[in-house]
This record gives structure tokens, C-alpha cells and sequence, in this order.
């Protein structure tokens, strides 16, 4: 496996762990990895060696995202109920508590505007900068900045109203 096939298989993962935020049910997450993979793998001769693979399939990933939701017609069809979704944390490696957390975690991000949810699963999820998330989403870095500000601040709301 060449170096760059190898790159997008470390990355599934993450891009898993995006599209779920995104997309909201595990098995919508696994159409948008399967779509972006296939994009990123039919793309490959427009990625610059030396430059990061993971903004650049997480890009991928999110047009996949919005081209899928506006070819369902509605966007709210592509997200499940809260409690249809399996929880977001690895239930392996978490507690009950840890679990419980990472579910109401899940639950209020899935509540944010895409905008913001967006934004937070990139730089706070995936550790993003906000240059970096800045071009996946296209928009200016001081945008991304606002949107994560807004997004945590409804994040915390939503997580002390819960209790």
C-alpha cells in the first residue's frame, strides 16, 4: 500500500468520527466515509504531496455531506432521533458515567445548527486549527471562530439545562 492510500486508511477514524457528527446515525457515518473515500481515491491526482490529507478528506467528506443532504430533497431525514443513535464514545474504553456524558454530549451537538456543529466537530472534536477547518468549510477563520464560540456556548447551555 503506497503512502498516501495508507494516509486514508489512518484516517477512518476520524472520518468516521466527523461524518457521525454530521450526519448523526452510525449508519449515515458510513455512507459519508464510503463516499469520501471514493472521492478522495478517485481525487488523488489533485492532492499536493506534502500537504494535510486529513483537511483535505475532511473537505471531501463535508461536500459529500452537503451534496447528500440536498439530493434527499430534506435535511432532516438524514438524522436520526437522539435515542435511535448508538452513543458517540467507545463503549470498550468508557464507564457508565463517561458514557452517559459522551451521550448527552452527542445529543446536544446534534441540537446546534449545522453551522456550529460543524465548526465544533472539526476544531474541538478533531483538533483542527481554525485555518484548518476554515478551508474545509470554505468560509473566512474568523468565521469558524464564531461559529465555535456559539456553538460551545449552546453546547453548555443545552448540557446545564439538561442537568
Amino acid at each position: 500500500m503506497d503512502p498516501f492510500e495508507r494516509g486514508i486508511v489512518d484516517l477512518l477514524p476520524r472520518l468516521r468520527r466527523f461524518a457521525r457528527a454530521l450526519a448523526g446515525s452510525s449508519a449515515d457515518a458510513d455512507d459519508l466515509c464510503q463516499i469520501a473515500v471514493e472521492r478522495a481515491l478517485a481525487r488523488r491526482a489533485q492532492w499536493i504531496a506534502g500537504t494535510r490529507l486529513d483537511s483535505w478528506t475532511m473537505r471531501i467528506l463535508k461536500n459529500a455531506w452537503i451534496d447528500e443532504t440536498r439530493s434527499r430533497g430534506r435535511k432532516a431525514r438524514l438524522f436520526d432521533a437522539p435515542e435511535a443513535g448508538e452513543r458517540v464514545a467507545d463503549p470498550s474504553i468508557a464507564g457508565p458515567a463517561e458514557r452517559d456524558d459522551a451521550y448527552a454530549v452527542g445529543q446536544a451537538m446534534a441540537r446546534l445548527p449545522d453551522d456550529q456543529r460543524l465548526a465544533v466537530a472539526l476544531v474541538l472534536v478533531e483538533g483542527l486549527s481554525y485555518a484548518e477547518a476554515a478551508q474545509v468549510m470554505e468560509v473566512p477563520s474568523g468565521t469558524v471562530a464564531s461559529r465555535v464560540a456559539r456553538g460551545r456556548m449552546g453546547l453548555m447551555a443545552q448540557l446545564e439545562e439538561a442537568g
